[in-house]
Order: C-alpha cells, then sequence, then structure tokens
C-alpha cells in the first residue's frame, strides 16, 4: 500500500502538498483529478522519491521512497504524461529494461502488437525521434509487462487516438486485479469503467476522496 501522512511540500513560497493524509491500497483504482497547480504531478512525484518533504511520511509497501528508492520503483510502474527524451534506440531500450528491470521483451512485444505498435519493423529508430503516439504505446507496452504491484499513469492517452485509447483501456482491465492503479487524469468519463474511487485536489489539499 502507499501510506501518505501529513506530507508538506514547498517550492519557494508557493505550498504544492498542503498536509495530506491519505492511504492507496491493493486493489484500488484511483482517479486523482484537480485543475493545473492542484498539487497532482508533485504528489506522483513525491511517491516515487523525486523530492525531499518540507514535512511528513510516505511509505510505499512499508519502504521509504527516497532512502529505499531502488527497491520502491520496483514495484512501480510509471508513465510519464510527457515521454522523456531517451536516446536510444527502440532495441537498445528494450535491452536496457530488460536487463535493468527484469522485464520480458516478449511480454513488451505482446503488449505493443495489442496496442497496433510494430516494435520489430522500429528496433533501429531512436525513441526521441518517434512520434508522440508511439513513444506512449511503447512506454505504456513496458509498464504493463513490468506486472508491478502498482502503476501510475500520468494523463497516459494524451498522445494517443481514440483506437489506441481504446486498447489501452481494454488491456488495464486484464491486469487490474491485486494492484493499485492511480490515473492522474482529466478525463474521468474514459476511467469511469475502471476506477473504484475518485480524489480531488486543488490547491495542494485532497478536498474530495470517495469509493464508487
Amino acid at each position: 500500500m502507499i501510506e501518505i501522512k501529513n506530507v508538506t511540500k514547498r517550492f519557494d513560497k508557493t505550498i504544492s502538498l498542503n498536509n495530506i493524509t491519505i492511504d492507496f491500497n491493493i486493489g484500488e483504482s484511483i482517479a486523482l483529478m484537480g485543475a493545473n497547480g492542484a498539487g497532482k504531478t508533485t504528489l506522483i512525484r513525491a511517491i516515487l522519491g523525486y523530492y525531499h518533504l518540507d514535512s511528513g511520511s510516505i511509505f510505499v509497501n512499508s519502504l521509504n521512497p527516497i532512502k529505499d528508492r531502488v527497491e520502491v520503483l520496483k514495484h512501480i510502474s510509471f508513465v510519464p504524461q510527457l515521454p522523456p527524451p531517451i536516446k536510444l534506440n527502440i532495441g537498445e531500450l528494450l535491452d536496457y529494461v530488460s536487463i535493468s528491470s527484469d522485464i520480458s521483451i516478449d511480454l513488451i512485444r505482446e503488449y505493443a502488437n495489442e496496442l497496433k505498435l510494430d516494435i520489430d519493423s522500429n528496433l533501429k529508430k531512436s525513441f526521441f525521434k518517434l512520434s508522440g503516439g508511439m513513444k506512449q504505446k511503447l512506454l505504456i507496452a513496458i509498464s504493463l509487462a513490468k506486472q508491478s504491484d502498482i502503476i501510475i499513469y500520468d494523463e497516459p492517452t494524451a498522445n494517443l487516438d481514440p483506437k489506441a485509447r481504446e486498447d489501452f483501456y481494454r488491456l488495464l482491465e486484464k491486469s487490474s486485479n491485486n494492484k493499485i492503479m492511480l490515473f492522474v487524469t482529466h478525463r474521468l468519463e474514459e476511467v469511469s469503467s475502471l476506477v473504484n474511487r475518485e480524489v480531488y485536489m486543488d490547491l495542494g489539499n485532497v478536498i474530495s476522496d470517495k469509493k464508487i
């Protein structure tokens, strides 16, 4: 589970997270919503161990995301809203994630095929030069192949066409058991069939948290 207790995070004089306390548990599929600047991305990055907190604590499966970051990240699949500027070609990237995270390349290929992404004909292409949709499909395929306890998606369908979105949500429905799935999204209607909890944030606060 993810335990967030009395967490405050400031950037200069701006409070991005304001004494937040909230838990996310196995079996929950959560839509995390709110306007830009609400604190959603800061919360996600804090869970991933990107930030030192001003106060409070976060534990992921009883581990500290900063002190135990390598072990924590073994349990998390994360797809950011903007794909990172990876300079490796697809073949090199697949080899890297296979070795570093013990992910099956064959399983990545299976998920990519489900998303209508032909990996084999693009192995020599630089990830950096792929279209936004191709980047997103590959990152999603890797995240699903990792088979993590915790899956976090930050606006995962932003670069996907309608058919690819359908494929993505169909794959998630197959793999949602016994996991924490956390969607940062502005499209509640798209994830409504997948989520069982809705959390709204505003100005660094959790203003609504309801199970559905």
